[in-house]
């Protein structure tokens, strides 16, 4: 390949994509957990005090915040993924157009 050239690892590239989506795959377990496993019923903390309430709304939020910022990393992820699969494909056809030119 002479210096004004560059080579595209096709391999590499598919196993960045199946990578991707094994951390999508993967993040079902926290995506899950913080929406479904993190509920504070009223009075599991306690009855009879202002900050039992204030507590429970605490960590609601905290818990509204989470769930948020486990989406935006899975949006993230999933759009790096499909970026990432539309270049390999990308690369792909002009690498078969290259194979019928040549020939």
């Amino acid at each position: 390949m002479s210096g004004d050239q560059y080579g595209v690892d096709l391999d590499a590239l598919d196993q960045v994509v199946k990578e991707l989506n094994q951390v999508i795959k993967d993040m079902g377990g926290p995506k899950s957990k913080a929406k479904d496993s993190t509920y504070l019923k009223p009075g599991s903390l306690g009855k009879g005090f202002k900050e039992e309430s204030d507590l429970r709304d605490a960590h609601s939020e905290v818990k509204r915040d989470i769930e948020k910022i486990v989406d935006k990393i899975e949006d993230l992820v999933d759009d790096f993924g499909k970026k990432s699969n539309q270049t390999m494909g990308a690369y792909q056809n002009a690498e078969a157009d290259n194979k019928v030119n040549l020939a």
